[in-house]
């Protein structure tokens, strides 16, 4: 038989943990038809209620449920690594706990990986439920990134995605500290089929994703996968270096010509707080590259298990 791994990061979801295996196992007649055997992957990112001692419930009546623990809190990022690492199966689905990512669609993604794609992925074509500020900026987001990034980055992706063992290996061989899955799922190509379907909100518990999470996780996208950033400070520091050179022209012409005494204090300082500002802009634009190299090079782990069933 084939093995499918389920791979579920996990934080603070402790009311959402039997309810996914549940609707989970409301594909059981179609992973037995298929003859397919399955692996759940709970990873505990260092929750601070009963996540993990739910997944030892359901371990201890169900030998294919698995849980990794983590020592603290990682990440996301760093949780999907991890299932990634552990999973041993010929696929490998990528699925939250919330219920956000609809188990009743395998049969459907699990029918294009049969037709020949490597993976299938999904989006949603709606934002129902969410705040329309963080869905416009959401928007925007993908926007920027598909124009500054060669790497594609489909709008409304979800990381709710059906792969193959190739695909998987691809991505594990992709080591890096810093990562951004959506952009390294794009990254590695292979045949994707884009599944779309209507949001679906979460029925229990709240979203650990706040707006400020967003932003700083989108600054770790574009950073990851565009260099762009760089240019633009690069550019933006060459054109005010010709600003400047103008301006001196402009002064010591106006001297000898009209023989004007210095004056217009106020109009230098707003000059001067100006061009202060997209300094700093530019040297932050640099700082955030900078960061990114720093942990990259100190080779720290990933994550840290504390317990594995």
């Amino acid at each position: 038989m084939e093995l499918l791994s389920v791979i579920v990061p996990s934080y603070n979801e402790e009311e959402n943990i039997h309810d996914f295996y549940e609707e989970l196992m409301k594909n059981t007649p179609f992973f037995q038809k298929r003859e397919l055997d399955v692996e759940i992957i709970y990873v505990d990112d260092g929750s601070k209620d009963k996540t993990a001692e739910k997944v030892k419930e359901l371990a201890g009546k169900d030998k294919r449920v698995h849980l990794v623990s983590f020592s603290r809190n990682f990440g996301k990022e760093a949780a999907i690594y991890a299932g990634f690492q552990k999973a041993k199966g010929d696929y490998a689905v990528l699925m939250d706990c919330d219920l956000q990512d609809p188990p009743s669609l395998l049969p459907e993604m699990f029918r294009y990986i049969d037709e020949g794609y490597a993976s299938v992925a999904t989006r949603r074509v709606s934002r129902k439920g969410e705040p329309p500020i963080r869905s416009f900026f959401a928007r925007m987001f993908y926007r920027l990134m598909n124009k500054i990034s060669r790497t594609e980055i489909v709008d409304g992706a979800r990381d709710y995605r059906l792969m193959k063992r190739q695909v998987v290996d691809s991505i594990l061989a992709m080591a890096e500290y810093n990562r951004f899955t959506k952009g390294i799922f794009g990254w590695v190509g292979y045949e994707t089929k884009w599944l779309e379907y209507e949001n679906v909100e979460r029925k229990k518990g709240e979203t650990k994703w706040s707006f400020w999470k967003l932003f700083l996780y989108s600054l770790d996208g574009i950073t990851a996968f565009s260099t762009v950033p760089l240019a633009i400070a690069s550019f933006m520091g060459i054109l005010f270096c010709i600003f400047a050179f103008l301006m001196i022209i402009f002064i010591i012409v106006r001297k000898l010509a009209f023989g004007d005494p210095t004056s217009g204090w106020p109009s230098l300082v707003c000059i001067i707080l100006f061009c202060s500002g997209v300094q700093l802009f530019c040297l932050g634009i640099v700082g955030q590259y900078l960061s990114k190299t720093y942990m990259e090079v100190k080779k720290r782990p990933i994550y840290l298990i504390k317990e594995e069933i």
